[in-house]
């Protein structure tokens, strides 16, 4: 299959971003008596905030905002760009890009932070729309369905593209079936081959240059 449109999670598939998120994380729980090793949080990198600290650590509704803020006042100022491009994504990007695939990022992150991760890693260039999350988490109520389906909404309002979801999370895939698409699941980032393959990737790759060889005619 030729796809002509494709979104791009962010975190663990276009960049690494487990010093800054797992801090944050431990600094959110710290205000609320948990202590926590960053290694045992790294496997909350993608889902979104809220279901994280819901689903794992029991915070609960009252609180749950409490907990956000603390999130955001570490990564913010400091988190956000304790965070690393995954060697060969620019040059792919890139090559998607000259041959005419109209590119777009698809993320449970808040829209703001995100274009400041593009604009400082030199990556914003690349992307025809930026789809993230707004601060009060309403778009990923129900998973990623929502920030994809705006994404589409934007690039190809007619649904006449061949658009992909390329992710490493199980939300990734989900949220794309709820929309009608195929999702790439990418082993790179934080999302195990077997929660891709229960979530029912389209396909698994295990390399960015496998990836963009999917991905180029």
């Amino acid at each position: 299959m030729l796809y002509n449109f494709c979104l791009f999670d962010l975190d663990g598939t276009l960049t690494d971003p487990k010093p800054g998120i797992t801090k944050s994380f431990q600094f959110a729980l710290a205000a609320f008596g948990i202590d926590e090793e960053l290694e045992n949080l790294s496997k909350f990198i993608g889902p979104p905030l809220r279901e994280v600290f819901r689903k794992n650590y029991g915070i609960s509704p009252a609180d749950m905002e409490k907990a956000v803020a603390k999130f955001r006042e570490y990564f913010a100022e400091t988190g956000l760009l304790e965070n690393e491009v995954y060697p060969g994504i620019p040059e792919m990007l890139h090559a998607l890009k000259s041959s005419g695939i109209m590119l777009a990022v698809a993320t449970s992150k808040v829209k703001s932070y995100t274009q400041r991760i593009l604009e400082h890693f030199g990556l914003d260039g690349y992307f025809d729309f930026v789809s993230g999350d707004d601060m009060d988490g309403s778009l990923t109520v129900s998973g990623k369905r929502e920030i994809i389906r705006i994404a589409l909404d934007h690039i190809d309002p007619g649904r006449k593209m061949t658009p992909v979801m390329i992710g490493d999370r199980k939300h990734d895939v989900t949220g794309a079936w709820a929309v009608g698409i195929d999702c790439i699941g990418i082993t790179w980032g934080y999302g195990a081959r077997s929660e891709l393959e229960g979530a029912g990737a389209t396909m698994i790759v295990d390399t960015v240059d496998a990836l963009r060889n999917k991905l180029l005619p």
